[in-house]
């Protein structure tokens, strides 16, 4: 029987294939829809074969690696991406987020917990979405524009510039509480929620990589400030537009 069209679509890559088939069969028990690869050579054609709602993306691929595979798809898509990996040290995982993944599980892990990482990236996604649709607004600091109605950055020019799905909540999220504090618990919760598992250095590295896109000169910040012991605070005025 053909799942229901709502039905959420999660892209497998992974080269072991008893991994694989116990992890399809895990996620499609619990009302999901799977399609499962063996390497990374059939990821641009399933993405242009119709929608897929997250990538779980092993990093120890035969041929184009994980990280790899991450890198390109982040350079034209924002879709969410969960990573695998039986490297499970915190380098590893910060390559694995520097690369523009959305959430890291290191081997060995159970089915419930990849169950839980991928509903609780769904979810969020799905809350901005609706947030978006009840109140689309145009987020206004220093002649950049973030349309919360299309997800979409444009520069001082004009220019469109790509953010993936952390990079965008997370500039959203400093454009809400511009020139406040925000500790990194802070921003855990209000990008997470408390039951996230999310290691703490992962808002250092999305700060990282949304200073590369929005500041002057990166190595010397001046939109998104570091506060010592505090967190990080959004400098400039914000002007919020609703749409008539």
């Amino acid at each position: 029987m053909n799942a229901p069209p709502d039905t959420p679509h999660i892209l497998l890559v992974e080269d072991d294939a008893e991994i694989g088939m116990m992890l399809s069969r895990f996620l499609a028990d619990h009302g999901l829809r799977v399609t499962r690869l063996a390497d990374g050579r059939g990821i641009d054609r399933t993405l242009a074969a119709g929608r897929v709602d997250l990538v779980v993306l092993d990093v120890m691929l035969p041929g184009e690696d994980g990280l790899a595979i991450c890198r390109r798809l982040r350079g034209r898509s924002s879709v969410p991406i969960i990573m695998l990996t039986a490297l499970g040290s915190e380098t590893d995982r910060i390559v694995g987020l520097e690369m523009g993944a959305d959430d890291y599980l290191p081997k060995p892990f159970s089915p419930r917990e990849l169950l839980a990482r991928i509903r609780a990236v769904l979810r969020r996604g799905q809350i901005a979405e609706a947030a978006q649709t009840d109140r689309p607004v145009t987020m206004t600091f220093d002649d950049w524009r973030l349309d919360t109605a299309t997800r979409q950055l444009f520069d001082p020019q004009g220019v469109r510039v790509p953010l993936t799905s952390g990079e965008f909540n997370l500039l959203a999220v400093f454009c809400q509480h511009a020139r406040k504090v925000l500790s990194r618990e802070q921003l855990l919760d209000l990008l997470h929620g408390r039951a996230a598992a999310v290691f703490d250095r992962s808002i250092d590295i999305q700060v990282s990589r949304l200073r590369r896109k929005i500041e002057p000169d990166p190595r010397d910040p001046t939109l998104i400030k570091t506060v010592r012991y505090g967190g990080y605070m959004f400098t400039p005025k914000v002007t919020l537009t609703g749409d008539p």
